[in-house]
């Protein structure tokens, strides 16, 4: 069977979706432990000129679900902004964007492939082909901050292991 476009895009989301939930409950079941503070977790940064946890969260959310609203929109955007982030909102939106995709048609997604569409950041319009932009920047960028969140919550002790990242994974006959 060849790789198809849904597999690229939401089945890869989904996974690492999957993955993110999983090193988030256990932050917090390291927090609960009382060795550390959810809230106080949401705005740390890994470097001064690194955006905080929260913005890790919403890039996962926005480079996922976002992503595919895109594609079928022909336009991707930035995230918004988003103030008065929670641990409990961090958790929100990674629960939103598994529903989300959870709910996407295969056949839709594979569709979508070879369509247009527009990255519009800052008055500026770069063109892409649907599987180019997912390939050369929405994943990197959604692995990216997944991965940046991971290393956050393992920096403060969280106990965690590449395989609590990877997600669940799609094995043969499985």
């Amino acid at each position: 069977m060849a790789l198809t476009f849904y597999d690229t895009t939401v089945a890869s989301y989904l996974q690492t979706l999957g993955g993110v939930a999983n090193v988030m409950a256990k932050g917090e079941a390291h927090a609960a432990a009382g060795n550390l503070s959810l809230e106080e977790l949401v705005g740390y940064k890994l470097r001064d000129d690194m955006a905080p946890f929260s913005f890790q969260v919403v890039s996962v959310w926005h480079h996922s679900m976002g992503a595919i609203q895109g594609l079928k929109a022909g336009l991707f955007e930035p995230p918004p902004k988003m103030s008065d982030m929670t641990w409990d909102r961090c958790k929100d939106l990674v629960a939103e964007a598994t529903a989300y995709l959870e709910g996407e048609a295969e056949g839709e997604i594979n569709a979508l492939g070879e369509a247009s569409m527009v990255f519009r950041i800052g008055g500026n319009d770069i063109p892409f082909t649907n599987s180019d932009f997912v390939l050369s920047f929405s994943l990197p960028n959604f692995y990216f901050h997944a991965a940046t969140l991971y290393d956050i919550l393992r920096i403060h002790g969280t106990p965690l292991g590449k395989m609590d990242y990877l997600g669940r994974l799609r094995v043969a006959g499985g």
